[in-house]
């Protein structure tokens, strides 16, 4: 069988070339391949079309291209284009997921290929995938920089989704890598596309800081003109007014800030309006913050009337606002603008709110700009009394009260219901007056009179009572002391004491106490000196504390009057050692920048009960001067005469005694010597006021005083070293 088949297949004889010489006409491979294209031998048949019926054969389908796809990509990792068409079968059958896997894989195999890179960017576009798309350009360009095509297309996406900001993003990394000319000029060209006012303001900029000021103003100037009045920035008129602030020119800042609130649209105004305030809290006046809240409320009000011209609410707050704070001619421009919208309908509900701006408009120009009515009021009902026509005159009044309530007018009318004894209309009339303006101390003081005069003393107390519990009066110390005065009057002493004792939980103020004290003093009973006595001490206890001392001082010296006038010696020597020292002091003077001013004297009252909560202050001022002293006598005992030595060693005072000669009344020389004179001279007088109170002390102050006077030897050495 075997040897069958051997026989069968015949081994073909090779054809033996027996010239071997070249051919006369020789044919190139070329020529082959030519001619082999031309005769169309190797041209295989398409395969056949495959048509899928169902899900299993599909699934058949996948699982066989992809084994093909795998097992080249085994054969041949670093061949990236087996990846790419792997990935871009998956992307023709939409599954996104598994083609990002694969472009993933093979950035693992090769991330520093390009093509790779920019296939797999331009498949995330192509599926809508924004987010994944910049996920990789930004992976892109951080592996590799120097790649120009990324960054193009990186911004080229950006700016086709609109995200202008993410865009300069873009350009702004770009740049920090110096990238080459073009990459500049396309930087350039996107700016100018969109206008950025960043541009201007980075150029004004660069002049001020190499010191063009005149060219960075122009430049602003230029950046405004160029934006025109129908794309204006904010942050054009912020950058240009701050660089006028740092030039000191407010008042151009001022024009700028309102130059720009006049032409650009409240909801587009927040930062300037922020700008414009902290620039007037900063260098403006009160005028200048109020006109900041009102221009922006202004603003507001603008807004809701073009927004809906028959807004009458809106025009009514308006109104209101710019009568308050504008001239006459800018309140009459918005009433004119206001009564221009007239109602649409022709029916009256739509016309009760517009009629009411032609009465506001007429009662400005009667009230406001013309004249005030109070007098031409009066004079009409003086008028109308004397032509006997009372219940006219109270009309003219009631109308005058009602369209303008003044207090001329008011006043006015109580004194003609006064003239005609009309008390019980002199109380309403009272009564709305204290409506109209219950800030009035005069007001409530002649109510009061008034009910005294008739002899209801109880009403009359409790309208003193209803005005002291107001939360707000104009003079409330007169209304105090009138409500003082009346119960006084009515020798209610008792109810005099819980006056005074009240108005001193609201203040401690020292007239008060002064007021108190002559009160209980013009009393006649047996303790009123007592009393009196008493609330001195109280008063200069509460005012202990008190940072004024020159009142605290009016206080000691009405108590030392009063002790003079009905105390006895030790009364009024109690009160002089509670007298103060009057002491000339030096303090330092800073200016508004913060440097030394100098120094400046002024004088201070050291009170002894101060001072005896710091009982080395004294001890120490007598060692410094003692000191002080002995240096002086050290300096001026080598100067004496011979002749005068004995005189000097009998005299038993420290210093020496005075003498014509110029050698020994010769003063220091020098400057520290001069200084230590003139402290010394300074503190005398705590030694003076010391001597004079030992003098009148008794004996155990005696004893008292020279253990004091031992314990100051013991501390002369400390206040050496002090000095030292």
């Amino acid at each position: 069988m075997a040897s069958t088949a051997a026989g069968k297949q015949r081994i073909p004889k090779v054809a033996k070339v027996k010239n071997k010489a070249p051919a006369e006409v020789q044919i190139t491979a070329e020529q082959l391949l030519r001619e082999a294209k031309e005769r169309e031998l190797e041209l295989l048949p398409p395969p056949p079309k495959q048509k899928i019926t169902d899900e299993e054969e599909l699934n058949d389908y996948k699982l066989k291209k992809r084994k093909g796809f795998e097992d080249n990509i085994r054969k041949n990792r670093t061949v990236i284009s087996n990846w790419i068409k792997y990935a871009q079968w998956e992307e023709s059958l939409k599954e996104i997921q598994r083609a990002r896997s694969i472009y993933e894989r093979a950035l693992d195999v090769d991330h520093r290929n390009i093509t790779l890179w920019l296939k797999y960017a331009e498949m995330e576009m192509k599926s809508r995938q924004v987010n994944h798309a910049r996920n990789i350009w930004d992976r892109a360009i951080t592996i590799l920089p120097r790649v120009n095509q990324f960054w193009y297309k990186y911004t080229y996406m950006e700016e086709m989704l609109g995200n202008v900001a993410g865009c300069r993003q873009a350009f702004e990394r770009w740049m920090e890598w110096e990238p080459d000319e073009q990459a500049w000029h396309s930087y350039i060209n996107f700016e100018l596309r969109y206008k950025e006012v960043k541009n201007w303001i980075k150029y004004a900029r660069f002049e001020e800081k190499h010191g063009y000021i005149a060219h960075s103003r122009k430049v602003y100037e230029r950046a405004v003109e160029f934006f025109g009045e129908e794309h204006v920035d904010e942050n054009l008129f912020v950058a240009f007014a701050k660089f006028e602030e740092t030039q000191k020119e407010f008042e151009r800042v001022r024009v700028i800030y309102k130059y720009a609130l006049d032409r650009i649209p409240k909801h587009q105004a927040q930062e300037l309006f922020k700008y414009y305030t902290m620039f007037e809290k900063k260098f403006g006046d009160r005028r200048g913050i109020e006109d900041v809240i009102v221009s922006k409320r202004r603003f507001q009000y603008e807004e809701e009337v073009k927004a809906n011209p028959h807004n009458y609410d809106a025009w009514f707050d308006y109104l209101r606002l710019v009568e308050n704070d504008a001239d006459p001619d800018t309140v009459r421009e918005v009433y004119e603008r206001a009564i221009a919208n007239m109602p649409p309908i022709q029916e009256k509900r739509h016309w009760k709110r517009y009629i009411y701006l032609w009465i506001n408009y007429a009662l400005y120009e009667e009230l406001e700009v013309k004249f005030t009515f109070a007098k031409i009021w009066l004079l009409y009902a003086q008028f109308e009394i004397r032509q006997k026509n009372l219940q006219g005159a109270r009309k003219v009044m009631g109308t005058a009260i009602g369209k303008c309530p003044k207090n001329k007018l008011l006043k006015g009318y109580i004194e003609l219901e006064l003239q005609l004894r009309e008390f019980d209309r002199c109380r309403k009339l009272y009564e709305k007056y204290l409506e109209f303006s219950p800030e009035n101390c005069t007001t409530w003081i002649k109510f009061a009179e008034l009910e005294t005069i008739l002899g209801d003393m109880e009403r009359a107390r409790g309208i003193f009572e209803l005005a002291i519990g107001q939360p707000r009066l104009d003079m409330p110390e007169v209304l105090w002391k009138s409500y003082i005065d009346f119960e006084i009057e009515q020798e209610e002493f008792g109810n005099t004491r819980n006056l005074y004792k009240r108005l001193l939980q609201r203040t401690q103020h020292v007239k008060v106490w002064i007021s108190y004290a002559k009160f209980e003093l013009s009393i006649d009973g047996p303790d009123r000196l007592q009393r009196c006595r008493q609330i001195f001490e109280e008063a200069n206890k509460s005012m202990r504390n008190c940072e004024e001392k020159e009142e605290r001082l009016m206080l000691l010296e009405s108590w030392s009057d009063f002790e003079k006038e009905f105390g006895s010696e030790s009364t009024i020597e109690r009160v002089r050692k509670l007298l103060p020292e009057k002491v000339k002091k030096r303090r330092k003077l800073t200016a508004e920048d913060g440097s030394d001013a100098g120094w400046e004297e002024y004088y201070d009252y050291i009170f002894p009960e101060d001072a005896a909560n710091q009982p080395n202050l004294k001890l120490l001022a007598m060692a410094k001067m003692w000191k002080r002293q002995q240096i002086v006598n050290e300096e001026v005992v080598p100067e004496i005469a011979p002749g005068a030595e004995e005189a000097t060693s009998s005299s038993s005072s420290p210093s020496p005694p005075p003498s014509t000669s110029d050698e020994v009344a010769a003063p220091p020389e020098n400057d520290s010597d001069r200084n230590a004179a003139a402290e010394a001279e300074q503190e005398k007088t705590y030694d003076d006021r010391d001597d004079d109170d030992s003098s009148s002390e008794s004996d155990s102050d005696d004893e008292d005083d020279g253990k004091k006077k031992k314990e100051e030897e013991e501390e002369k050495p400390s206040g050496d070293e002090d000095k030292d």
